[in-house]
């Protein structure tokens, strides 16, 4: 009995002693790892150069004006044949006509307003123009000339369908004062029609002097609608003379021919 507890002594002792150097060589050899990961990283580090100091080279300053006089020009002109910009819409437009003499372009806006300008100087840098407000609760979405640049034909659009006016200006009276400019008057409505269409909206409307054969050079007035109707009508009086209605097929569009208007002379005499 007194011999074996000194053999477990021993025993003990040589495997701690054992257990020790095996962890110390474990512990050197994952050092020495971890040291020869982290030198090539601090060597690199070492070895890269601090960067210059970039000096930006002062360059003179452009004048602005010239480039916003540019811009501004370029904007202005956005084709070689671009004369001018009709400004003061405040919507989109939705319809334009110009006049047969080709002075006056009338438009129609979505902001309900229909606009009749003066082009007497395309170059001008502001226009003269008419203003004529749809009334309440109606958007303009086409327009006409009727017998002159003075009277207009507009189609306006509204919750129970689509109406027709026509405004006409009074001649200008000649001031007393010669050196007084005259007024432009303002438009009158002479004639008007509501649901021309029934509850469907007017896509175009055109006008044409009915000059053919014995026509006594009044304007024609054709209203397309969405749906297979087309109606004519006299541009002075606003009286309806035909209705074409293809039954089949929905209109997209509508024009009347200024040189021939056969077509339109054969729906006359048919009604």
């Amino acid at each position: 009995m007194d011999q074996v507890l000194p053999i477990a002594l021993v025993s003990l002792l040589l495997g701690t002693a054992i257990a020790l150097i095996f962890f110390k060589n474990y512990f050197l050899k994952r050092k020495s790892e971890i040291g020869s990961i982290s030198k090539p990283e601090l060597h690199s580090d070492l070895h890269k150069k601090p960067p210059k100091p970039t000096h930006q080279s002062k360059k003179p300053l452009s004048k602005p004006h010239s480039h916003v006089s540019s811009d501004k020009d370029h904007n202005k002109k956005h084709h070689p044949l671009d004369l001018n910009t009709l400004k003061g819409h405040g919507d989109s437009v939705t319809g334009l006509c110009f006049s047969y003499d080709g002075r006056s372009l009338a438009t129609a806006c979505a902001d309900g307003v229909v606009r009749v300008f003066k082009l007497d100087d395309a170059s001008s840098k502001s226009f003269k123009f008419l203003r004529i407000n749809v009334p309440a609760g109606g958007h303009p979405v086409a327009v006409a000339f009727s017998d002159d640049a003075s009277s207009v034909v507009v189609a306006s659009q509204t919750l129970s369908g689509s109406s027709l006016y026509m405004w006409g200006e009074e001649k200008v009276k000649a001031a007393d004062d010669s050196k007084q400019q005259p007024k432009l008057p303002l438009p009158d409505i002479k004639w008007e029609h509501h649901k021309i269409h029934e509850n469907r909206a007017v896509l175009t409307l055109v006008g044409t002097a009915s000059t053919y054969g014995s026509g006594d050079g009044s304007t024609i007035v054709a209203s397309c609608s969405e749906g297979t109707d087309i109606k004519i009508w006299h541009g002075k009086t606003g009286k309806v003379l035909g209705n074409v209605d293809t039954n089949q097929l929905k209109n997209t569009m509508a024009t009347i021919s200024p040189n021939d208007v056969s077509l339109l002379l054969q729906l006359l005499l048919q009604m």
